[in-house]
């Protein structure tokens, strides 16, 4: 099938997209020397999986489904990190992980005896690491700043005055959103400067995500730099950096149908058959306006028939806007609301019981196959 053929709504993974930002993030790993592994909070859609395994992803898991979900279709190379293990969970955290950072020396001492327990009778080897606040805040929206005053996210420097705790073998810090190289390294200057004295201690550092390098005006080189001058500075050390929408970054868009257009008190709201609430709820949590590509641009033009969307839940703030058109919009009418994969599947919730959109993927070739269709299963199976 092609693209025109299937029923709205629907998301839409491009193959040759998505092979295009593991090439770029092949390449920036190999040119740096460091080892850049896929965060599962941003993309789950295992069916795409087998392409991920063509550039050998490894990947992070912050749940026990993550885990169970990368083990059972990607790889079994894991780096967890959770805010907060307990004892009904941290056992098979460590069977199934390569790599477990905890969020605070005291979750560590909490668990370390279970982990060298592990360790020395498992046959393998799980290697622990500590996450570290290095509070420097790069990120303008709050809702994704773990390095606000009072971040929960992380062990401080005056928590380590003696040193790393016995038995960690890294650090762990994240403090970056869809952000630039040159944020990271703001971010690298100050941990350096709080836990620079401590990396002869460990073996690894891991440097989190939010590594837009994918995005067109990314500057890779200047990334290939920062990670080369900080190998040289400490070159026992392994690192890691564990983007999630760099992986699958304007790989894929949600496809709508205008249904109706009302309007009142001069404004004009075209609703559409998906929700912002229900399957886009990063455009009301960050927030950020998507970009529509049969719109005139994201600002209205005036003289140009112009539109508010509206979602089809009863939610009253479940709309967005405004896009101007060359024409005026009718029913029935296809939108393409652009770059909806990464964060946006994963975060998807069925809020007045709204039908889910498909899930499609194009192939290479522009043949469409649906990789899930959604039935009222779906939504029933979720309640009690």
């Amino acid at each position: 099938m092609k693209i025109h053929e299937l029923p709205t709504p629907f998301y839409i993974v491009y193959e040759d997209k998505l092979r295009h930002n593991l090439s770029v993030i092949d390449s920036v790993s190999r040119q740096a020397g460091v080892k850049i592994i896929m965060a599962f909070k941003a993309n789950a859609l295992w069916k795409t999986f087998d392409i991920f395994k063509e550039y050998n992803v490894a990947c992070t898991a912050s749940s026990l489904n993550e885990l169970r979900l990368g083990r059972e279709f990607l790889t079994d190379e894991i780096y967890s990190y959770c805010p907060a293990y307990t004892d009904n969970t941290i056992d098979e955290y460590l069977a199934g992980s390569t790599h477990i950072t905890f969020n605070s020396t005291a979750q560590w001492r909490k668990f370390a005896d279970r982990v060298k327990k592990y360790n020395a009778t498992s046959g393998r080897h799980v290697s622990p690491g500590l996450r570290v606040n290095p509070r420097c805040s790069v990120i303008a929206t709050d809702l994704y700043n773990p390095a606000l005053p009072g971040s929960r996210f992380g062990a401080e420097a005056h928590e380590l005055a003696e040193g790393v705790p016995e038995g960690i073998e890294g650090l762990h810090f994240h403090a970056l959103c869809e952000s630039t190289s040159h944020d990271l390294a703001k971010v690298l200057n100050a941990f350096e400067s709080q836990f620079a004295h401590l990396l002869p201690q460990v073996k690894w550092v891991n440097m989190g995500g939010g590594h837009i390098m994918t995005r067109k005006d990314y500057d890779t080189d200047h990334l290939v730099t920062v990670l080369r001058d900080f190998r040289k500075r400490y070159p026992w050390l392994e690192i890691i950096l564990e983007p999630g929408s760099a992986f699958t970054w304007r790989t894929g868009d949600l496809i709508t149908s205008v249904v109706d257009i009302v309007s009142n008190d001069g404004i004009s709201t075209a609703i559409v058959d998906v929700s912002f609430a229900c399957h886009m709820p990063d455009t009301l949590e960050m927030p950020y306006k998507p970009a529509i590509t049969e719109a005139l641009g994201d600002t209205p033009v005036n003289g140009k028939p112009t539109y508010r969307l509206g979602g089809n839940s009863c939610l009253s703030g479940d709309y967005m806007g405004d896009w101007s058109f060359n024409e005026p919009l009718r029913e029935g009418q296809r939108l393409t609301l652009e770059d909806m994969n990464h964060y946006t599947t994963v975060k998807t919730n069925m809020f007045n019981g709204i039908q889910h959109p498909d899930i499609v993927f194009c192939d290479t070739d522009g043949d469409c196959t649906y990789l899930r269709r959604f039935t009222y299963d779906d939504y029933k199976s979720r309640m009690s």
